[in-house]
């Protein structure tokens, strides 16, 4: 065993030495699985992937420290897939995430891979019609993905019953500690999980919460907690630009459109309003703009990341509430057109950009009142962002 240090508080973990895995036919999986592995574009796995498949297949109580864009959804998914007895129709895999977009997400990746093997997966998120979910969950489905409030509802209307559940995951444990559901997550343990459950914490950053779960709910759990300072993904280049004023931030903005031949590009800003003076200034200048906040409903945010996904608009610009569900393949830039209060989600919104395999560029609007912000995040992931060059030519050759 070895120590890690992984948090500003200086809490010490174990990290388990454990065997690594190069290639995924080295894992045991069946033939349906890594049929859908390959078909949905994995090539080779990544480190997560590498040193946690294979221990959360033997059924062992896993806790990871990963951030998105690390291969951490294909850890899981592929791992569950591995123990659900297909031909029993009953709920044996729980996912819990903070968000209905990445709960979305985490469905649309397992039924990917799951295409040869016929998984049944059900999104249990506010925002849909309850009837359908009870009509589904009489049906059968083999994995539930959802968000606490609503699995909790389930739960306790008794349309949810868990009592063949044999794998249950914590995805982003950390945002939906901090979000407030730490006491429906505890009641779904008390009431919906029988004890012999095998346990799965994914976690970007490492709290005491975090730690309070795992020692109240799991058994001896393997351990793969990655240092803050590889926190910041590979391959994306980070970048900022220094204002004066935040006035100036729109005219650079618009020169750099000028500038730079840009596929799609997601902005973020600090609050909804933010959000929406942005898209209304970006539409006068007859820029194709979408938006999301947290204000909307479901129906209206998935037919904007459908819209988005298909290329009809180039810029989304949206909040924090969003940035840990929202994966698109061609996106190159993340543009924080405000640097987040919050540091830990930096790291969710840079993860949007460079997903495992691939390459980004991160480019920060930075006012003089925002850099102490930005010092703070480059202190805390060990990081360091740079100028962006006068000479734009060549900075997304990552």
């Amino acid at each position: 065993m070895a120590m890690s240090e992984t948090n500003e508080n200086s809490l010490k973990f174990e990290a388990d030495v454990l065997d690594v895995y190069k290639t995924f036919d080295e894992m045991g999986l069946n033939d349906n699985i890594l049929r859908g592995v390959y078909s949905y574009g994995f090539e080779k796995p990544s480190i997560i992937q590498q040193m946690g498949i294979v221990p959360m297949m033997s059924g062992k109580d896993i806790i990871a420290q990963a951030q998105s864009g690390t291969g951490k959804t294909g850890t899981f998914t592929i791992s569950i897939m591995h123990r659900i007895v297909f031909e029993e129709l009953v709920p044996q895999a729980m996912i819990i995430v903070p968000t209905r977009e990445l709960a979305q997400q985490i469905k649309k990746v397992m039924t990917s891979i799951g295409e040869y093997s016929k998984i049944k997966v059900l999104a249990l998120i506010g925002g849909t019609d309850i009837r359908s979910d009870i009509y589904a969950l009489k049906d059968g489905v083999h994995v539930i993905v959802g968000t606490p409030g609503r699995i909790y509802d389930m739960i306790n209307r008794g349309n949810l019953k868990l009592e063949q559940l044999k794998v249950l995951v914590l995805d982003e444990a950390d945002q939906m500690l901090d979000r407030g559901f730490k006491d429906q997550i505890y009641e779904i343990f008390k009431t919906g999980i029988p004890k012999e459950t095998q346990i799965a914490l994914f976690s970007a950053t490492w709290t005491k919460d975090s730690e309070e779960i795992s020692k109240k709910f799991m058994t001896s759990p393997v351990r793969i907690m990655l240092q803050k300072e590889n926190l910041t993904l590979e391959g994306i280049k980070q970048y900022k630009i220094l204002l004066k004023k935040e006035e100036f931030k729109f005219g650079v903005l618009l020169d750099l459109y000028q500038a730079l031949s840009l596929k799609q590009t997601i902005i973020y800003c600090n609050n909804k309003k933010k959000v929406e003076d942005l898209a209304l200034n970006l539409t006068e200048q007859k820029m194709s703009v979408t938006i999301l906040h947290g204000d909307m409903t479901q129906t209206e945010r998935e037919k904007i990341m459908t819209d988005f996904h298909k290329g009809t608009a180039r810029i989304l610009i949206t909040t924090d509430l969003l940035a840990r569900g929202i994966d698109v393949q061609q996106l190159s830039l993340v543009i924080n057109y405000d640097i987040p209060n919050n540091r830990e989600n930096y790291i969710h919104r840079i993860g949007r950009t460079g997903r495992f395999g691939r390459k980004g560029v991160a480019l920060n609007f930075v006012t003089e009142k925002e850099e102490s912000l930005l010092k703070d995040i480059e202190t805390f992931y060990s990081t360091v962002v740079h100028d962006l060059p006068d000479n734009l030519t060549g900075i997304f050759d990552v």
